[in-house]
């Protein structure tokens, strides 16, 4: 069974940086779209940045500027640097895998942005 499995999370303060990397624990073929999501507490799962294996990329507009979302479709393996962090980007963030008809998800890496 392939799972994703998220890295690099913690603690960190106001203004720093954090680098997540997730990786597929096991072969996976066809992979289209990776990409990014969190959730805060008491609220919604919501996209950070997505990436296609055409080049395109995606990001909320909460951390443009802020975050770069980069991948490498031959490895299965997908990252986020975040820079400039601030509290309200303290969330799980998942990292997930777009196949034709299938969807791949890690379990989360929790990030904790301190003021």
């Amino acid at each position: 069974q392939v799972r994703l499995v998220e890295s690099g999370g913690g603690l960190v303060q106001a203004g720093g940086s954090l680098r997540l990397s997730c990786v597929a624990s096991g072969s996976i073929f066809g992979v289209n779209t990776m990409g990014w999501y969190r959730q805060a507490p008491g609220k919604q799962r919501e996209l950070v940045a997505l990436i296609s294996n055409s080049g395109t990329i995606n990001y909320a507009e909460s951390v443009k500027g802020r975050f770069t979302i980069s991948g490498d479709f031959a490895k299965n393996t997908v990252a986020l640097q975040m820079n400039s962090l601030k509290p309200e980007d303290t969330a799980v963030y998942h990292c997930r895998g777009q196949l034709p008809g299938l969807e791949v998800w890690g379990q989360g890496i929790l990030v904790t942005v301190s003021s």
